[in-house]
């Protein structure tokens, strides 16, 4: 069973029949024509030659169908994951240079052990700590600043810049040597494309861009259009990379370690949330933390393969949902689709213009770009909303990586703050009944003797020393208490620090003359509680409930609104 859960394959495989196999290759084909532009596009999007985006296109998906427990999820290279790692190699290499190209696999490489290594030690939970308003923000501003980069290629003209404002300013300069050729193929593309989105919703119309690609490449062909001075990707390799592992050098490996986490985590979120969205629709599961080492098993082909970083991608494994794909075989289907086009198709994809591969990407990412989000956000939650446009602006004036590490820190800083001030109520019993609730808000019967307070949420570290702080205001405000009883329905877990304030509070209500009490402690917390100096030393009695606290301590009631 251990083995099956690391290797999911040998769980479906026994059982795959003729049918799942139709399904599996119509859902393959469609995400080959899909992958085929769209691996070109981003690699070309991250800096790199574009075969390197097939490469990545390959082993990853063979190996994401061993180790995958979704059916539907397909991997490869990604619009957002490109920027990142232009954005991560562009400071420490020549764009282009062979070294560049291998800090692209050391990337990818790094990302696998990463993700691997998390999926094994069962960390899948951490990407909790990226706060949905974040991501989307981050997810907004990445779209808007790969968009901004591919304006070059749709007018032809050289610019540079890892952010909004630097690709920008180093247009408009060069705003008169505007080529006309690659200004009337990108835009006829880009409108071709949209038209095409609109009127044919669904699969057909997320597979029009292969029908734009044979077009502009037929006709760049017949007309030569590559010789009158529009950029085309150019000759690539024919044929499929040796594999091999990057040679180990510290100073070349060290430098990437950063980007290749937060790579790997940005990549393992967006994959996570698009395998649980579609495994839901039928009625299905997956392993997060099994994910992790798919994914990372994923990256580490990418890397071996000469490849770039990769993960799972929304528009593809849509398609590849909604044609039907009931098993991971639909990707190795799609390898094999992937690697006949590398071996057969290099010298058409050398007449494929950069303004058409341009437009592919600028129509594909715009769909990501979730502006009313802010203003959910903004009418939700305004701490959430000052994460969410920090992780905006940082990503669009200065880089991607100090966007969404912005977003991480300051989510993280907006949980220990919440955390650290736990909600608490004092609380009455409601007329009639057993149940308790909050003073300022019900109709309730008190007793003046003695007060009920309500926590709502767990006790550690960061919020010990609110809770004492609560605890001596509700006493030094009520002289006639007698029994304080703390009601603890919502505490999941009482760290060590927690425990020891809870202690410093018995005492103190011991030289109050008050008794401490405490009612409604879950089992898993009542099973850390035995045999502490809390319990051996409490003033009072744990109570089952509130109710049998207040039956117990014979409260008086008193009517208070």
């Amino acid at each position: 069973m251990k083995l099956e859960r690391i290797l999911p394959v040998i769980g479906w495989l026994p059982g795959y029949r003729r049918g799942d196999a139709g399904r599996d290759l119509v859902a393959a084909v469609l995400v080959t024509i899909m992958l085929i532009p769209q691996s070109l596009a981003y690699a070309l999007l991250a800096g790199l030659p574009p075969q390197v985006g097939l490469y990545a296109s390959i082993l990853p998906l063979v190996l994401y169908a061993l180790f995958g427990s979704s059916g539907s999820l397909s991997v490869g290279p990604m619009a957002i994951l490109a920027l990142m790692t232009a954005a991560v190699l562009t400071p420490l290499f020549e764009p282009g240079s062979q070294a560049y190209i291998t800090g692209a696999v050391i990337l990818a490489v790094l990302s696998g052990l990463m993700l691997v290594l998390m999926g094994f030690l069962r960390l899948g939970f951490l990407a909790n700590f990226l706060s949905h308003p974040v991501i989307s923000g981050f997810i907004s501003a990445s779209s808007l600043v790969i968009i901004a980069s591919q304006v070059k290629h749709l007018l032809g003209i050289p610019a540079s810049g890892q952010n909004l404002l630097e690709l920008m300013m180093s247009m408009l300069p060069n705003l008169g040597s505007i080529s006309l050729l690659s200004m009337l193929t990108g835009f006829g593309v880009l409108l071709f494309l949209l038209a095409a989105r609109r009127l044919l919703p669904g699969v057909p119309g997320k597979i029009v861009p292969i029908v734009a690609v044979a077009l502009t490449v037929a006709l760049t062909w017949w007309l030569g259009l590559d010789k009158q001075g529009l950029a085309v990707v150019g000759e690539i390799p024919s044929g499929l990379p040796a594999l091999s592992f990057p040679a180990f050098d510290v100073g070349l490996w060290q430098p990437l370690v950063m980007g290749a986490l937060l790579i790997s985590v940005v990549g393992f979120v967006e994959s996570v949330s698009i395998a649980q969205t579609l495994a839901a629709r039928r009625r299905q599961r997956i392993d997060p933390n099994q994910e992790l080492i798919a994914l990372g098993a994923a990256n580490l082909g990418a890397g071996v393969s000469s490849g770039m970083p990769v993960t799972g991608g929304l528009s593809r494994s849509v398609v590849n949902f909604d044609a039907g794909a009931s098993t991971p075989a639909s990707s190795l289907y799609a390898a094999v689709g992937i690697t006949l086009a590398t071996l057969t198709l290099t010298p058409l994809i050398a007449y494929l213009p950069k303004a058409t591969l341009a437009a592919a990407i600028i129509v594909a990412v715009a769909g990501l770009i979730d502006l009313p989000a802010l203003k959910r956000t903004w009418r939700y939650s305004k701490p959430d909303f000052g994460a969410m446009l920090a992780t905006i602006v940082l990503t669009l004036v200065h880089s991607v990586e100090s966007g969404i590490l912005a977003g991480v820190g300051l989510s993280v800083g907006l949980f220990l703050y919440r955390t650290s001030q736990p909600h608490s109520a004092v609380i009455g019993l409601v007329p009639g009944t057993e149940h308790f609730r909050n003073v300022q808000r019900h109709q309730v019967s008190v007793c003046p003797r003695v007060t009920f307070l309500r926590i709502d949420e767990s006790l550690y570290f960061a919020n010990a020393r609110f809770l004492e702080d609560r605890v001596m205001e509700l006493v030094a405000s009520q002289p006639e208490m007698t029994d304080l009883v703390l009601v603890c329905p919502a505490v999941n877990q009482v760290d060590a620090s927690a425990m020891e304030s809870l202690e410093a509070i018995n005492e103190r209500m011991i030289d109050a003359g008050v008794r401490l009490h405490l009612s409604d402690v879950k089992g898993p917390v009542m099973d850390q509680l035995e045999g502490t100096p809390l319990l051996t030393g409490l003033s009072g009695r744990v109570f089952l409930s509130a109710f049998d606290a207040w039956k117990s301590l014979q409260a008086a009631p008193v009517d208070q609104g």
